[in-house]
């Protein structure tokens, strides 16, 4: 079994990201697996690896260590650029040409798809259609998954089940997309148990196409409710002090903090995960102290 964590280096660790790397770190032991970190960076923009040396004291400071050194997306285009050609080989792909704007108003249109679904403009342009946008704008690349229903058990929360839409595998600025990155790695990391925040559990059935269509096998997956404020929303930075370096400015130390995200899981600090109550236990309102 191995287990993994996988933020973006873009800022300190908050107490969201603390509380679901803590439990990928602890599911991961309770098995005797190995746990394992990976910077996801390929926005060099705001990506920088001062940070990720950063997140990883924080991890630290939890008694979290990886079992290897830290893997950086940016160092392994050339693996994603493979997957990629693969994918357009086999002619699971086509060029979209698509701006925001035509997206959003063919999705409002009279029988549309569902919100939040690709509505299939460029799905089955000629070739001289794709041509002449291609005079326009630069295109990104979809996976063409005909509408596929995609089952599947996630350890949280039950069984799922979703319907998929033609995604990007591609960005138009050439940088491939996280759905594509994240199952390449996984595989290629050897990580068996995907442990991560609820916010990404809609991603699952396209990341579980995109491996069958790249010949990757499946992941076990758990989702775990985000930490929230106290109306109920996901916590921002002006809910107060989140990271750890703010949180020890109100006397909150390091254990302090580890013992109520324990607490907020149903487990005390020597529970085995098997232990943990009903996966409601999993949420709790985060108050950010003082």
């Amino acid at each position: 079994m191995t287990g993994r964590f996988a933020p973006s280096p873009t800022g300190d660790l908050h107490v969201g990201n603390l509380r679901t790397a803590l439990a990928s770190w602890f599911d991961a032991r309770e098995r005797g697996g190995a746990w394992l970190v990976r910077f996801e960076d390929l926005d060099g923009a705001v990506s920088d690896r001062a940070t990720g040396a950063r997140q990883l004291d924080s991890l630290a400071a939890l008694g979290m260590d990886p079992d290897q050194e830290p893997l950086w997306q940016s160092d392994h285009l050339d693996r994603y650029r493979e997957a990629i050609d693969a994918l357009v080989t086999d002619d699971r792909t086509y060029p979209c040409f698509c701006t925001r704007r035509e997206i959003r108003e063919a999705a409002s249109a009279p029988h549309g798809p569902p919100q939040g679904m690709y509505p299939g403009i460029c799905t089955n342009l000629s070739t001289a259609d794709r041509e002449r946008r291609a005079g326009d704008r630069p295109a990104a690349l979809r996976f063409r998954s005909a509408g596929a229903e995609v089952v599947f058990d996630d350890r949280n929360n039950g069984p799922q089940e979703f319907v998929v839409d033609d995604f990007v595998v591609r960005r138009n600025d050439g940088v491939p997309a996280y759905n594509l990155v994240v199952v390449v790695d996984d595989a290629a990391q050897g990580v068996t148990t995907v442990v991560r925040a609820d916010d990404l559990l809609s991603s699952t059935a396209r990341q579980i196409l995109l491996a069958e269509a790249l010949d990757l096998g499946r992941f076990t997956y758990a989702h775990v409710p985000l930490v929230v404020n106290r109306t109920g929303d996901r916590l921002t930075k002006r809910d107060g002090a989140m990271t750890l370096p703010q949180i020890a400015e109100f006397g909150w130390s390091a254990a302090d903090l580890k013992a109520w995200i324990l607490d907020s899981m149903g487990l005390g600090p020597n529970d085995p995960w098997s232990s943990r109550r009903h996966p409601s236990d999993w949420f709790n309102v985060w108050t950010p102290p003082g």
